[in-house]
């Protein structure tokens, strides 16, 4: 039995879906294939529009500086999405835990479910402070915005990417220069 499906996958799925927005419905689905889901959805012209809602609420957790107030909009969240746990086994996945109803099967519902609650379980069993904005970012006209999971093992992951580290370290390298 998987003790945590909804953990560490879902997480990255949504950053991936933050940073890359696919352009239609189609991309999305197969986004979620790429991370493991396999449930089907019921198809409905406004899924991408409310996808991109979930997407953009969920941001508001990434971008929530206080752990408290990160929590609160999770929660929130996972009140309006999310239901008892319950054991299923479908497509040969195994047992494992669903945390929506039997007949929740919009994608949008489906992928708020999965979503906060594994931003949920990611930030509780790896720390609150493990979802954030690339560091690289924060430097005036650094137009990165991606959203960084930190899935290492030391919890320090700043940047989305070995090219904005590196513009980073270039960045501080002739800050230093400068000032010498």
């Amino acid at each position: 039995m998987q003790l945590n499906p909804y953990g560490e996958y879902a997480v990255l799925l949504a950053a991936s879906l933050a940073n890359d927005w696919p352009q239609d419905r189609s991309g999305i689905v197969s986004r979620a294939r790429d991370f493991g889901m396999t449930v089907e959805f019921p198809e409905n012209p406004a899924d991408h529009a409310r996808v991109r809602r979930v997407i953009d609420d969920w941001l508001l957790a990434v971008d929530a500086v206080e752990s408290r107030e990160r929590a609160l909009i999770l929660n929130m969240h996972m009140a309006s999405a999310a239901a008892y746990p319950r054991l299923t086994d479908h497509n040969d996945e195994g047992w494992h835990l669903h945390y929506r109803a039997d007949d929740a099967r919009a994608l949008s519902h489906v992928l708020l479910a999965v979503i906060s609650v594994g931003t949920a379980l990611h930030l509780t069993t790896r720390g609150m402070h493990r979802l954030h904005r690339c560091a690289a970012g924060a430097a005036p006209g650094d137009p990165c915005t991606a959203v960084v999971v930190d899935t290492t093992r030391n919890g320090r992951q700043q940047y989305c990417s070995v090219r904005c580290a590196n513009r980073a370290a270039v960045r501080r390298h002739r800050a230093k220069a400068h000032d010498h």
